[in-house]
């Protein structure tokens, strides 16, 4: 009989125990329930400077919906992405400008999530320089001035670390500063993509690079942060639009995506999205499209 009545207590603890995961208090489903539900993944590919901002939105929204796993796959080209989301290979393309009006053919939206500065800095080991001019920036990236001591630095040859010229990023600095003709030095590294510059600006003496304001800033590199002409590379300096190289951060996707794609650019878009790229010093933006 007292072995009956311990198999009985038994069986009603593990009932208990197996109930209470699958309802909480609320009558709401929990984790028990969630967990036997198909887990729905999210492909994104594109430009490799938006990825910094889409990983902060990527980790919280998984920490939010347990059933999604956003990839964040190899970067690619803009127009690579593109055609990716349009023939279904990709869910969110990311770029750092704006669709063009062929590219959109009423297949595609386009959200602008936030903006981000292009940062010029040098290794630490260049001292005494915080602000350079155009004429100055131009100097260096054509190799006319060669040495930090012609600019009041330390007396070391300039190591240029630089991006080809059909990177967005390299775009933007010729727009504002370098100009379209202006022949860059055959001494210049160049770099495939952002973060190739961010770990080599760290490690190489005397260099000179330009890469994410908002990645410098929430990682604490330590870089020194040039002022152009003046201007300081800051969050308060992009809002006031004081300075100049600024670049968007935005995703593309089909017109009638799939739910957990929707959900997911909901959740980049509001309120919530918003707070979480400005952790991390990204610009969020007021637009939606």
């Amino acid at each position: 009989m007292k072995n009956k009545k311990i198999f009985v207590i038994t069986l009603i603890a593990m009932f208990l125990a197996i109930f209470s995961c699958t309802i909480n208090t609320n009558g709401n489903i929990s984790n028990f329930a969630i967990s036997n539900q198909p887990q729905q993944e999210i492909k994104i590919s594109g430009y490799s400077s938006v990825y910094p901002a889409l990983k902060v939105l990527a980790d919280a929204y998984e920490a939010k919906i347990s059933t999604t796993t956003v990839s964040i796959l190899t970067p690619t080209k803009s127009e690579v992405s593109i055609a990716g989301v349009k023939d279904g290979l990709l869910d969110i393309g990311t770029l750092s400008r704006e669709l063009k009006p062929e590219e959109k053919e009423d297949k595609l939206e386009y959200y602008l999530l936030a903006k981000d500065a292009l940062l010029v800095a040098t290794h630490p080991s260049v001292t005494n320089i915080m602000n350079v001019s155009t004429e100055q920036l131009k100097g260096i990236y054509s190799g006319k001035i060669k040495n930090w001591k012609e600019l009041g630095g330390s007396d070391a040859k300039i190591v240029i670390l630089d991006r080809s010229e059909k990177e967005p990023a390299k775009n933007l600095l010729r727009k504002y500063y370098l100009g379209q003709d202006l022949k860059i030095s055959s001494e210049a590294i160049v770099l495939r993509n952002e973060g190739e510059v961010i770990a080599a600006i760290q490690n190489t003496p005397y260099s000179i690079g330009a890469f994410s304001l908002a990645y410098a800033i929430s990682h604490n590199l330590p870089v020194n942060r040039l002022s152009l002409n003046g201007v300081e590379p800051s969050i308060e300096n992009i809002k006031k639009n004081k300075y100049q190289m600024v670049r968007p951060i935005g995703i593309t996707i089909k017109k009638s995506p799939t739910k957990p794609v929707q959900e997911f650019v909901n959740f980049a878009i509001s309120k919530a999205g918003k707070e979480e790229l400005a952790k991390y010093s990204f610009v969020a933006s007021t637009e939606k499209k």
